[in-house]
């Protein structure tokens, strides 16, 4: 039987067709870096094959595959509708009761509070690539407590792989709708009101200059650099310099 739970302390870098792009991250981080003082969250993922199933319980596969090759790729002038309809075809649907009951399991074994507050993401198998980014595409909701709520945020997280910009993105790339797939993170949240949050590349993101890390920061919750809802602080740090401390 296929894993539909893995937890972070499972998780490399190597497990993105099984976890999606940003969860194979976060479990890199987890496992390479916390003994190094970086601390992060503890969580586990939905996985890839979750969804499959759900998909598949529910009969979704040829009704989704239906509605996105209908979609007007000369204007596109169907793609509001296309999506919307593609997101209620999976909110409507049914999560198997065997699915709800390991998704539960894993909130309940993992972390230590009784209904701890956590982040619930969506980590896309074609996210993360060095081809496409997909970043603030597909949906992530914050501040989730309890079994009804986190049930509800993953079907949701489910249904964002059909967002309007997630869809005409992948037309762009060239991606085939039915072969990207979506894992789900679920992680601890953490005090968003004590300190900061950033967004941080190892190269120049615009240029792809090598020699430059590109921060950038802001108090609060990142989810707000991910939407452009503030102007972020930036900094640049030079490699060749860096090293010379």
């Amino acid at each position: 039987m296929e894993h539909f739970i893995r937890k972070f302390s499972e998780i490399t870098i190597g497990d993105i067709g099984d976890v999606g792009g940003k969860t194979a991250s976060l479990g890199e981080i987890y496992n390479q870096l916390t003994n190094n003082g970086i601390n992060t969250p503890n969580g586990f993922a939905v996985t890839v094959a979750a969804f499959r199933y759900f998909i598949g319980f529910n009969r979704l596969e040829k009704k989704l595959i239906d509605l996105m090759t209908g979609l007007d790729r000369q204007n596109f002038s169907n793609l509001t509708i296309s999506g919307a309809r593609a997101r209620k075809l999976i909110m409507d649907a049914v999560m198997p009761n065997d699915l709800q009951m390991a998704i539960i399991d894993a909130y309940d074994y993992i972390f230590e509070n009784a209904e701890p507050t956590v982040a619930v993401r969506s980590s896309a198998t074609a996210e993360d690539l060095p081809g496409a980014s997909f970043a603030g595409q597909h949906e992530s909701f914050l501040n989730i407590k309890g079994h009804s709520a986190l049930l509800t945020a993953v079907k949701q997280c489910f249904a964002s792989l059909y967002t309007d910009r997630a869809i005409k993105y992948r037309e762009d790339k060239n991606f085939d709708h039915e072969k990207v797939y979506l894992s789900v993170a679920v992680q601890k949240m953490v005090r968003s009101d004590m300190g900061c949050s950033g967004i941080g590349f190892t190269l120049e993101p615009e240029s792809g200059f090598k020699d430059i890390i590109h921060i950038s920061g802001v108090w609060g919750l990142g989810e707000n650099i991910v939407q452009g809802t503030v102007t972020p602080d930036e900094f640049l740090v030079f490699k060749p310099t860096l090293k010379k401390i």
